[in-house]
């Protein structure tokens, strides 16, 4: 790397994810996420996490290559037969309530030539054996984090007219900036002030507790009902024990579940998707009823077929979230092809499984009850950006009244 102070902001990112992050404390587990190529930064994490008391770090690798070459060369069987000690290693990770640290990094475009069939066969069989660690997940049953790191073909891809070292540094100074992190300030203390706001938003949302949200835009024009006895939440979280955590950095929204019976209108991407290593852009879905009825894209529609067909949640909403234009990754004016980002720089929603925590007492309750409240399960959880400055969103009361929330992409 040849930015300047690297090795110091990359041990205050490190610092900042095992901190308010994760929040690591003394006698904690801890799994981390990684491609091969982030072990420099592995590392960094890895000796924070022991500094702050952790009694275990471990590592899972990930290689672009290795992925690759099993897609393009396994036989039909290999890739929907998951090994056996796939569900027991997530039933183990849910069970011990392991911290997971999850980075981000790989090349969101990696799979582009390989067929679509054999990306969507693995993926379903993936997400139905890593069900266990998924659920204690969404349900904050554990402490868990996901954060970006400037790979190589990423950065290639986010600033294509720059050659590989200089687009590395530029992606990594970004994901620095977005993440509050500079040489001479506390990035701690940003954090602070940075959730303190985004509360204030969630708050004044719960208090509205709105029936239903109207979007429209020139290229978007959707009613979502909102669960009963919904919740906003923003930027923080806590665990089933109470202790609390960041979920994502950088994070920009306030979110909460739909009501997956009464969605109803069409709706366009504002941003490319990147889902199991293909891109998918200008998605355009009409729903009603709650389920999409027509789903379209530019590049990728075989994909978003098949994604929504993975089960019969797959088809409706489980999150619908709030980001003002005027955010600093939107302002940025990157488009980064990665969900962590690009979701923070827009309005989203997300296809597939309700955040259990987004309505009241949800974490408690058997996926019945939540189900009977309007939340949706699914195996997916798969989010995509709707957010744009022409965007109005409209709270309708359950006494019919409307009250501006956004006007033209920023809080009314």
């Amino acid at each position: 790397m040849t930015l300047e102070h690297f090795d110091l902001l990359l041990d205050k990112y490190a610092h900042l994810v095992t901190s308010i992050g994760v929040n690591v404390r003394k006698g904690q587990s801890i799994l981390i996420y990684a491609e091969i190529e982030q072990a420099p930064f592995v590392h960094k994490l890895t000796d924070a996490a022991y500094e702050r008391g952790a009694a275990r770090v471990d590592v899972e690798w990930s290689d672009l290559h290795t992925k690759r070459a099993f897609l393009e060369n396994a036989p039909e069987e290999a890739l929907a037969t998951v090994p056996t000690w796939v569900p027991v290693r997530s039933q183990n990770i849910a069970d011990a309530n392991t911290t997971r640290i999850s980075i981000l990094s790989a090349d969101p475009d990696g799979y582009s030539h390989i067929d679509d069939n054999r990306i969507s066969t693995l993926e379903q069989a993936m997400q139905r054996a890593n069900s266990p660690v998924r659920q204690a997940t969404m349900n904050n049953d554990l402490d868990w984090i996901v954060i970006g790191a400037a790979g190589q073909a990423w950065a290639q891809k986010v600033f294509p007219d720059l050659e590989a070292p200089y687009a590395q540094d530029q992606l990594w100074a970004e994901i620095f900036k977005v993440s509050r992190i500079s040489v001479d300030n506390d990035p701690e203390a940003g954090w602070a002030a940075h959730v303190a706001k985004l509360k204030t938003k969630s708050q004044w949302l719960n208090q509205q507790n709105f029936k239903s949200l109207h979007f429209k835009s020139p290229i978007t024009d959707i009613n979502i009902g909102l669960a009963e006895n919904h919740f906003w939440e923003a930027a923080d979280s806590a665990d089933k024990s109470g202790h609390t955590f960041i979920a994502n950095m950088p994070t920009e929204e306030v979110f909460t579940s739909p009501d997956y019976r009464h969605i109803d209108g069409h709706v366009q991407s504002t941003k490319p998707l990147s889902y199991a290593g293909t891109l998918i852009k200008d998605i355009q879905l009409t729903f009603k009823d709650g389920h999409v009825t027509e789903a379209h894209a530019s590049t990728g529609e075989a994909i978003l077929k098949q994604l929504i067909a993975t089960d019969a949640g797959a088809s409706s909403l489980g999150e619908v979230s709030l980001v003002p234009d005027p955010s600093p990754i939107s302002q940025s004016g990157i488009t980064f092809y990665n969900t962590l980002f690009d979701e923070n720089a827009s309005d989203h929603l997300a296809l597939g499984a309700a955040y259990p925590s987004n309505i009241q007492g949800g974490t408690q309750m058997p996926l019945e009850e939540r189900q009977a409240h309007g939340q949706n399960e699914s195996l997916v959880h798969v989010d995509f950006m709707i957010g744009s400055a022409d965007m109005d969103v409209d709270g309708i009361t359950f006494d019919g009244k409307t009250v501006p929330v956004f006007r033209n992409g920023d809080w009314a």
